[in-house]
């Protein structure tokens, strides 16, 4: 993979103690194409990250994400360790995108996944525009036998399901991934939490109801709901056997998200995301995770990176004790 790069530790930085009090201590950086890096019999975590908004820039966004993986690191390793002593935090690298070539950052970003669930490694990404979805979904789909079924949940105020007849960019992904599974005579199984009408156009809501897609509104999306919200949770994570999970950092109000392609000060709140993952993970069916969307170029004091670290924390640490 001409596009991999494994990560410089110096990147990871943060207060030294002498028993890993902090995950910079605790994170070992490795090099995925060296043999035997990876061993299925240990627990681990393994980041990824998506260096690319090549995705962004075809839908005409805001581009900057291609710096997204390295600010969460940065944060990342400041923050406190709590993880066992057997359970192995992996930093394996980030796939770039060279000369706009989106496709092949995608491609490779699925090997990588494939490798990781190969090698009982939890692959957590880090992106890098939301396009990371559809190569992060091809490598749970390669990975598992085809009679498994994937539900994705996406946090997200767009549905990103625009067509991707004319080219694939950041708002295509589920389009794409829809447009496979009918190929495959496979279920879609898609629901997207934080749509906004001022962020789709009716032709999108058209779509997503024609593919079946479940979906709750922004302003449904509330602890004052909770109980409404946990059981639309629970109802779609019963009908799947895995879930991949995907955060797209511009469905946060821009309260607490400055830092994307697209902020807006109408989206949701991190209490109740925290809550819905609270679901997910005891569901013992989430199988992959990533964060997507971070643009550091418009972050104001790292609010938009410290919430990126603080979500990839609270996985890392929630999953490790489910």
């Amino acid at each position: 993979m001409n596009n991999y790069a494994p990560t410089n530790k110096e990147i990871w930085t943060g207060r030294t103690s002498e028993r890993k009090l902090y995950l910079h201590e605790k994170v070992q950086c490795i090099n995925l194409t060296n043999a035997d890096v990876l061993s299925k019999d240990k627990k681990a975590f393994g980041l990824v990250g998506y260096a690319c908004d090549e995705g962004v820039r075809r839908n005409r966004g805001r581009v900057g994400a291609v710096q997204g993986p390295e600010a969460i690191r940065k944060i990342l390793g400041k923050l406190p360790n709590h993880l066992a002593e057997n359970i192995d935090l992996l930093d394996c690298g980030s796939i770039n995108c060279i000369d706009g070539d989106m496709e092949n950052a995608q491609k490779h970003l699925s090997e990588v996944v494939t490798q990781l669930l190969e090698q009982n490694t939890f692959p957590l990404l880090l992106g890098g525009g939301h396009d990371i979805a559809y190569g992060h979904y091809n490598g749970i789909k390669n990975y598992l036998p085809s009679t498994k079924s994937i539900g994705i949940i996406n946090f997200d105020a767009h549905f990103d399901l625009r067509s991707s007849l004319t080219g694939s960019n950041s708002g295509t992904p589920f389009y794409q991934i829809s447009e496979d599974c009918k190929s495959e005579n496979i279920d879609f199984n898609y629901l997207c939490i934080g749509i906004r009408q001022d962020s789709n156009d009716r032709s999108l809501f058209e779509t997503a109801d024609d593919l079946g897609v479940n979906f709750i509104e922004t302003d449904q999306f509330s602890i004052e709901n909770a109980e409404v919200i946990v059981r639309q949770l629970l109802d779609f994570i019963g009908k799947v056997d895995h879930i991949y999970l995907t955060i797209d950092l511009d469905g946060f109000s821009s309260a607490y998200a400055p830092g994307v392609s697209a902020p807006s000060p109408m989206g949701f709140s991190p209490d109740m995301v925290l809550k819905a993952l609270q679901v997910i993970i005891a569901s013992k069916k989430l199988i992959s995770a990533d964060v997507a969307e971070l643009n550091p170029n418009y972050d104001i004091d790292n609010h938009t990176s410290k919430l990126a670290a603080s979500l990839i924390h609270s996985l890392l640490h929630s999953i490790a004790s489910s």
